[in-house]
């Protein structure tokens, strides 16, 4: 018994499958969400604001006495430097800009994460140390992005979507030069780690560290790296495997359904009676026609229908041909169905 219409099918679900769960795990993980803050930062900053005026450096990783911290964007104007930090969160937040911890909660659950002023409050010391800029002159600014909503009172410089793009624009003061701008962004570029892999890990290290020391907690490699080493890999197979499926799937069927039209055509042109001849053909045609040999065999009339062997045996072999490299049931089932019908046809014959 034939089971591959039932597997087939079951293969078919699982190269499709299995590549939707890796993407929707790829996109509930913590890294996906900071990653796709930061991109939608980037696209509306460069949108929302003048090119001319405000200069945006993007994953800023800097030196620090005892590691690094990471900024996630800078932008550099005649206003101030902005530091800015990216949330990607949603649900209820609360929190006061006093406060250690601020917390998040969707419907019954609660989670706490680090009060964001102050983990943005490092990243401005260690800009102002590198460009030699006093308070005045650089800006935190804290962007929660997704479907959050503040559940107390936030200052100005906490804010949700947009809302960081008038906050920047409400700096009118001009407290830099252009060339002072221009010394910023080079001291930037010197001064930053290169944006790597190993960069980004060393860094992962270093806060890992912190968080053990600060909390008694043992530190644990963080496996975000060989995460990611063999997510993308499996998902651009996964994608490589669906569209290869689908293009396998439909050029059998094309096939299958060219070659039946085929078959058909050929069958039916077979079957269709030749025309009968005129009355007043002349007698010469007619003796051409049929002739009988020496040895007294009748030749048969060129005009004459193929008999329903030579037919039969036609279409088996046009099935035969269509069916080489293509296991669709449906044909493998003509194809027997009409050699067999071939086989007792010419039976009945000998």
């Amino acid at each position: 018994m034939d089971f591959s219409p039932i597997y087939q099918p079951l293969i078919a679900a699982f190269w499709y499958l299995t590549p939707l769960l890796i993407i929707g795990g790829l996109i509930k993980s913590p890294w996906f969400k900071g990653k796709l803050g930061e991109l939608l930062f980037n696209l509306s900053a460069r949108c929302f604001l003048d090119k001319s005026r405000y200069h945006l450096i993007k994953n800023v990783t800097l030196p620090t006495e005892d590691g690094t911290t990471q900024i996630d964007h800078v932008l550099v104007s005649e206003f101030g430097v902005f530091v800015v930090e990216t949330k990607n969160m949603k649900g209820w937040i609360f929190g006061s800009p006093h406060q250690r911890f601020w917390t998040q909660k969707i419907f019954r659950s609660s989670h706490k994460f680090q009060n964001p002023l102050h983990q943005n409050y490092k990243h401005v010391k260690t800009l102002q140390t590198l460009l030699g800029l006093n308070d005045h002159q650089v800006h935190s600014v804290v962007v929660f992005a997704g479907d959050s909503t503040f559940k107390t009172p936030m200052p100005e410089n906490v804010t949700q979507g947009l809302g960081y793009v008038r906050y920047i624009k409400s700096k009118t003061d001009r407290v830099l030069s252009l060339e002072e701008m221009a010394e910023a962004r080079e001291k930037v570029a010197s001064g930053r780690l290169k944006a790597s892999f190993a960069t980004d890990q060393a860094h992962a290290r270093y806060v890992s560290g912190l968080v053990a020391e600060r909390y008694g907690n043992a530190p644990r490699r963080s496996n975000r790296g060989l995460l990611k080493l063999l997510v993308f890999p499996a998902l651009m197979l996964g994608v490589g495997a669906i569209g290869l499926n689908a293009y396998s799937n439909f050029a059998s069927q094309a096939m299958a359904i060219g070659t039946n039209r085929t078959s058909e055509q050929q069958v039916e042109g077979a079957r269709q009676p030749a025309p009968q001849k005129s009355e007043i053909q002349p007698k010469a045609s007619s003796k051409t026609a049929g002739t009988i040999t020496n040895s007294g065999t009748r030749i048969q009339r060129v005009d004459q229908p193929p008999s329903e062997l030579f037919l039969a045996r036609q279409e088996c072999n046009s099935l035969i041909a269509a069916a080489m490299g293509n296991q669709d049931p449906r044909l493998l089932r003509e194809r027997d169905k009409a050699c067999a019908r071939y086989q007792v046809l010419k039976g009945e014959v000998h």
